[in-house]
């Protein structure tokens, strides 16, 4: 396992901490917090938010990723997403990522100053997204997903999905070290898959990447917990100090303060010493 990854000018350690993506959501329809950031001084006092709470990296989603959520074009996804991106890079010296696995929502994301791609696709909705990342050398963040929930071996094909699109990112000259892998709770599975996958959070180390966990107020908690989405802080950070205690180094959610307190805590009774 790397021991750092670079992303934009921050150094992440691989070794000794979990850091926070934190969730901006460009649209009025995410199943969580859709229509919160109105203006584009709203998203940016969130980020100044979420950046003294605790959160490493912001990532900028323009169109939900839901189920049964409403498809929009490029060019709209773009409008939505390309002042916040700017604006957020001019003012603040923190990593943005773009959450589209769309090629010419990414372009122009990356030229107007994105550090990290995060494709829900794992780089396979669009071959060409491989080489656009390379180019831009790019960090990138790719996500597990299928179009059913249908799996011979669950734990197997999930890791054979990911282990394929680091390879793809690779063969297009993606350095290994700038890219994290995600198993997709919430996507492509069914709530008793995605509690699985959460068992077996330590079988993905064995990729040789670093982790990310996206779990944040997902259907996974609801179904649980039988709770509305403005419900779910406690079972997310349950996931979220799992992700700790088995060593994986990024999560991504909503509530970046209680998150942030969680994976302190977490990380004191995993890296503590005998005296």
């Amino acid at each position: 396992m790397q021991q750092t990854m670079k992303i934009g000018n921050r150094v992440f350690d691989l070794q000794n901490h979990t850091y926070i993506m934190g969730i901006l959501n460009i649209t009025p329809d995410s199943f969580s917090d859709g229509g919160s950031y109105k203006t584009l001084d709203d998203a940016l006092y969130r980020v100044e938010q979420m950046m003294a709470e605790g959160a490493a990296i912001i990532d900028v989603g323009g169109e939900s990723t839901r189920p049964g959520h409403t498809m929009i074009g490029d060019a709209e996804e773009i409008h939505r997403v390309v002042p916040v991106i700017e604006a957020i890079t001019r003012r603040f010296d923190v990593p943005v990522s773009i959450d589209s696995y769309k090629v010419p929502v990414v372009r122009a994301a990356l030229k107007s100053g994105a550090h990290l791609v995060n494709d829900i696709w794992g780089l396979q909705h669009d071959t060409a997204m491989a080489d656009v990342i390379a180019e831009a050398d790019a960090a990138c963040c790719l996500m597990h997903n299928k179009h059913d929930t249908s799996y011979d071996n669950l734990l197997v094909e999930c890791l054979e999905s990911l282990r394929r699109s680091a390879e793809t990112a690779v063969n297009a000259g993606v350095p290994r070290d700038h890219i994290m892998l995600d198993p997709g709770i919430g996507f492509g599975k069914t709530c008793q898959q995605n509690l699985y996958l959460m068992q077996q959070l330590e079988q993905f180390n064995l990729l040789g990447y670093p982790m990310l966990l996206g779990t944040s107020r997902k259907s996974m908690i609801g179904l649980t917990l039988d709770l509305p989405v403005d419900q779910r802080l406690e079972g997310t950070l349950v996931t979220t100090v799992m992700a700790v205690l088995a060593g994986w180094n990024f999560v991504r959610v909503h509530d970046i303060k209680e998150n942030a307190r969680a994976i302190k805590m977490a990380e004191a009774i995993r890296y503590s010493k005998q005296l």
